[in-house]
Formats: structure tokens, C-alpha cells, sequence
């Protein structure tokens, strides 16, 4: 469960720090005050878009940080070894996340800076958000059939769906390009054939560029390496007083210095051996010298070379390592183009056996969803039921998936990488009425309580193979949109029922609802020192949640009516069974 939260300098929040308690926690208040504020703060530390909109004015950065406690074993422990993060045996894990006024944001779980992708799916096994425009996304499609996974458990089963339409997909647009008209393919089987002649007849080789533009910078500077090696020679050997020379004059007056005093034998051999290696490096300068000749025939050889394999480079590929596999891809091409009778019916025959592998898998997922889906149409008939829709009837209603991207010479294959099915919630709220999309029938109020009963019911997975609702928060701000009277107290009892298996975080207006909470907070915004600042208390009492209660029903004007209305509303709500 969600145990702390602590925020600073975030929007109107300065700095704040609140507990949350096991079962239905409820926030309240004027409007304005901030209580969808805390929403936003705790899906910013879970992941949530990051703007620096969002820091209070006058400060450099906005911080948010969310403590999690398991009863339990920890839900995480898997999460944090796979990511390296210590803390996996801890009762609590720690998530942080600063946006600064550049733009720029972390987030760090026990300190640890973590990906957001991978926080992303952390808090998935933490807390399930629902805000206030959740009921508007109910009405796609997509979600739809998100909810029907979910409830279903069929994360593997829609992965290797995934992988064997990508497969299928793969060998239909192989097919397609091996399945081109005669004269399409006969006018690329001659381009390639004459770019691979091309490339041949080059005889390319690796590096040859590099090779040749040495030999060329030689040839092109002829007279200046001459001289300069000539020169080299001259002072080292072959002129008066060269330092070859002069070097002997050197060895002999040590030979004699070392008659007299041994002290100069250790730079008698150091000193050979420097006169040899000269005398080496002065017979290489001659050498070198001598085989330097100009040589014009050579330079255009070279120049025309170099001129070709720049233009192959600048048809063909940046680099000659790139035109070497240009040249074995058109290979590999124009072979099988060359054989294309043979690969297309290789390709045929795959393509083949994927599909049926695809609509294996695609129908044993539509079979294990159309068997869930029975199951959620009892279960959303129940849950609103007790929202005040008694007689509502809720139908998921299944359409084969669209053929998408079926080749011209293949037969059309239907599905998508999501399978065989398309799938539409339909609703009659009131007897008499027909079933009807969601989008075409359902009130704000009606959107909200299913909202409300599917979120709850896939939440919990009282599918097959769901999970427990135990492990995660339910967090709902503002469920109570478009409803009021005996409505709002029904979506009060069922969060209270709901509550007693996990935590639960409500934002309110109705006091028909708060009347369930086991823990009741005020927010309130207020001035402090020309400030705006949003605070967040606990109310300690039965007498301070009456007081709310009754601001809630009447206003500013608090009645003694409001109170002793306030104060039967907390009697019955706390007498009536969870």
C-alpha cells in the first residue's frame, strides 16, 4: 500500500507531507484546494509526464516521493533484482522523482536512478491510477480489448500471437516482391546484372584507396622528397664535416679519455651503437635517393583509379568497405531474382505454414477470451448492480479482426498482431433499450460507475489466473463525476467493499461517499505570507468528519440540520458491512 507521500515545491504545494492508512482512504474539499493535485504528484513519481510547469514559482526544482509497504512479501523484490537495486527483502521501496526548471528530470527508486520505462512498469504492480478523464478512454476500442486482456491473463499467449503475425507479415511482403510482374522483374534483373559487371570488372580490393593516395602524395612531390632526403644524407654523411664524421672524431678521443680514466667506459658502447644506426639511416637515404624517379605514366594511372573508385564510392556506398557489400548484396538479389520461380514457392509453402501457426495461436486467444468474457458480463452485471443500474445489461461483443496487409497473390488472411478479434462493450442501462456501444448510450454518471466496475473487478483478477488485488492501491479521483443522491452511495459502498481487500485512495466532492472512508483528509488552500499553499490533514474525529460532511452537503452555511444529517450518515455508514 501507499504508506507516505512527500511533496515540495510542487504547483501550490510548498512542502507537504501525508500518511496514508490500509482501507478507504478519502480526500476532500473546496474546489480549487489541491485534491487532484495530489493525484498528479503521485503519477509524476510513478512515471507520469514531467514538465517544469509544474514547479512553484520561485523555486528550482519540484520533488515527489511515494513510500510503499507490503504486508507481505514485497511484490518488488522480482522488479529490483532484475534492475539491480537494493531493497529486495525491505518491507518498503522508495520511489523519487525532481523536475528541474531546465527541463530536465530523474527518477530513483531506494536512490538508485532507474529508466522511466522501467518505473514505468514497477508501478504497475504498485498502484493503478484513475483520473479524471479515465472513463472518456473507456470508450476505445483498444482499451476495451485491453481490459478483456487483463482480466483474461494472456500476456503470453498475445506475445506469441505478436511474433507470429511479424513472421507471417514478413514472408507476405516477400512474396509480394517476388510475385512482381515478368517485365518488372526481368528490367532489375538487368540493372543489377549490369551493376554487379560493374563492381566486378573494378576488382576492387579493401583499403586500395588509402594504398594509392600514399603512392600518389610520392610521385606528386617528387622534387621536394628528393631534396629533402638528399639533404638528410648530405649532413649525416657525405658532406664536409657531416655528423657521421664528426661523431668519429668523438669515439676516438674517448677510446683515448678511457686510457686515463675508466670513468668514460660506460659511453663507449652507447655511443658505437648510435654511430651504427646513423650509418644505417644514411645508407638508406642513399638508397631511397637513388630509386626516386619521376614517373608521369604511373601518377595518371593512379589519379584515373583513384577518379573510378571515388565514383563507385558515390554510387555505390560511402566507403569502399561499403561498395564490397554492395557488391555481394546485388549478388544475393539477382540470384534470387534469377531463381524466383523456386524461392517464391519456398516462400509460398512458409508462408503457409506461418499462417496456420498465426491462426492456431489467434483462435486459441479469441477462444480464451470469448470463455473470459462471459465471466466479466457477470461480474460488470453484478458490480452495477450495486452502483444503482440494477437492471443494466452488459454484453462484449466480438467482430473478426480485418484483413490487414494481405498480399495481391496470396488469399486475404484476417487478424492482426492482437489477433482475430475486435471487440465493443455494449450496455443497456434501462429495460426496454437495446444494446448499444458504450460511446452512443452511456450518461458521464453511467461512464463513471463502469469505469468504476470494470477497473475494480480487472484490478482484483477475479478472472482466471488474475492477480490479487492485494499487492496494489486503487487510486480514483473524482469517481464521482455525473452522479449524485442514492447513486454516490452505492459507489461509497462499493469502494468500501472494494477497500477491504486493498488500499484504496478516493477524491471526492459527495459526502454520500466520504461517509465510507476509514480515513477522512481535508485538503484546504489557504494564504501564508502572500503565498497560495495547499495542506493536506487528516481529520482526527468523528466530530471533524461530521463537520465535513456537512460542509460538503450544505455549503459554507454548516447547519445544525447538515450536522445532525452529517452525523447519521457516519452512523449508518459505519454499521453497514464491508
Amino acid at each position: 500500500m501507499l504508506r507516505e507521500i512527500h511533496i515540495q515545491n510542487y504547483a501550490v504545494i510548498e512542502n507537504l507531507t501525508v500518511e496514508f492508512h490500509a482501507g478507504l482512504n478519502v480526500l476532500s474539499g473546496e474546489t480549487g484546494s489541491g485534491k487532484s493535485i495530489l493525484v498528479d504528484a503521485l503519477s509524476l513519481a510513478l512515471g507520469g509526464r514531467a514538465s517544469p510547469d509544474v514547479i512553484r514559482s520561485g523555486r528550482d526544482r519540484a520533488t515527489v516521493t511515494a513510500v510503499f509497504q507490503a504486508d507481505r512479501k514485497p511484490p518488488w523484490k522480482v522488479w529490483l533484482e532484475e534492475f539491480g537495486v537494493a531493497g529486495g527483502d525491505e518491507p518498503e521501496i522508495i520511489l523519487r522523482r525532481e523536475v528541474q526548471a531546465g527541463g530536465r528530470s530523474r527518477l530513483l527508486v531506494n536512490d538508485q536512478p532507474i529508466t522511466l520505462a522501467a518505473v514505468k512498469n514497477l508501478a504497475a504492480c504498485l498502484v493503478e491510477v484513475h483520473g479524471q478523464s479515465e472513463h472518456v478512454e473507456l470508450l476505445s476500442a483498444d482499451v476495451q480489448l485491453d481490459l478483456l486482456d487483463q482480466f483474461a491473463a494472456v500476456g503470453e499467449l498475445l506475445e506469441s500471437v505478436a511474433t507470429l503475425y511479424t513472421r507471417r507479415r514478413e514472408l507476405e511482403r516477400e512474396l509480394e516482391s517476388l510475385s512482381q510482374n515478368e517485365q518488372d522483374r526481368l528490367r532489375t534483373i538487368d540493372l543489377l546484372r549490369f551493376q554487379a559487371r560493374e563492381l566486378e570488372a573494378a576488382q576492387v580490393e579493401r583499403g586500395e584507396d588509402g594504398r594509392l593516395e600514399d603512392e600518389k602524395r610520392v610521385l606528386a612531390n617528387l622534387e621536394k622528397i628528393r631534396a629533402a632526403a638528399s639533404q638528410a644524407f648530405g649532413n649525416l654523411y657525405d658532406d664536409e664535416g657531416a655528423a657521421s664524421a664528426r661523431l668519429a672524431v668523438v669515439a676516438r678521443a674517448l677510446e683515448e679519455l678511457r686510457r686515463y680514466d675508466p670513468s668514460a667506459e660506460p659511453y663507449i658502447e652507447p655511443l658505437a651503437e648510435s654511430r651504427a644506426r646513423l650509418e644505417d639511416l644514411a645508407l638508406f637515404l642513399r638508397d631511397y635517393v637513388g630509386k626516386l624517379q619521376a614517373n608521369p605514366q604511373r601518377l595518371e594511372e593512379i589519379e584515373d583509379r583513384l577518379a573510378l573508385l571515388d565514383r563507385l564510392k558515390r554510387k555505390y556506398g560511402g566507403t569502399l568497405e561499403e561498395v564490397l557489400a554492395c557488391r555481394e548484396r546485388l549478388a544475393r538479389e539477382l540470384a534470387n531474382l534469377e531463381h524466383a520461380d523456386e524461392r517464391r514457392g519456398e516462400v509460398a509453402r512458409e508462408l503457409e505454414k506461418a499462417a496456420a501457426d498465426y491462426r492456431q495461436a489467434a483462435e486459441a486467444l479469441s477462444a480464451k477470451r470469448r470463455e473470459t468474457a462471459k465471466k466479466l458480463e457477470k461480474l460488470v452485471r453484478e458490480e452495477v448492480a450495486q452502483l444503482g443500474m440494477e437492471k443494466a445489461r452488459f454484453e462484449v461483443h466480438f467482430t473478426p479482426s480485418p484483413p490487414k496487409g494481405a498480399n495481391s497473390s496470396a488469399p486475404s488472411i484476417s487478424g492482426t498482431s492482437r489477433g482475430i478479434d475486435d471487440v465493443e462493450f455494449l450496455i443497456s442501462p434501462n429495460p426496454g433499450e437495446d444494446l448499444r456501444p458504450l460511446e452512443k448510450i452511456a450518461s458521464g454518471g453511467e461512464l463513471s460507475r463502469m469505469m468504476l466496475a470494470l477497473k475494480t473487478i480487472v484490478g482484483t483478477g477475479r478472472g482466471s489466473g488474475g492477480r490479487s488485488g492485494a499487492a496494489r492501491a486503487f487510486v480514483f479521483d473524482e469517481v464521482d463525476s455525473g452522479i449524485g443522491g442514492r447513486v454516490a452511495e452505492s459507489v461509497g459502498l462499493r469502494l468500501k467493499r472494494l477497500a477491504r481487500d486493498t488500499q484504496v485512495l478516493c477524491v471526492t466532492h459527495l459526502a454520500q461517499i466520504a461517509c465510507f472512508a476509514d480515513h477522512h483528509y481535508f485538503v484546504e488552500k489557504s494564504e501564508r505570507g502572500g503565498r497560495t499553499v495547499t495542506t493536506i490533514n487528516e481529520l482526527p474525529s468523528a466530530k471533524d468528519r461530521a463537520a465535513e460532511l456537512a460542509r460538503m452537503l450544505s455549503g459554507k452555511q454548516i447547519t445544525e440540520a447538515a450536522l445532525q444529517h452529517a452525523a447519521a450518515m457516519l452512523k449508518q455508514a459505519s454499521g453497514t458491512p464491508a
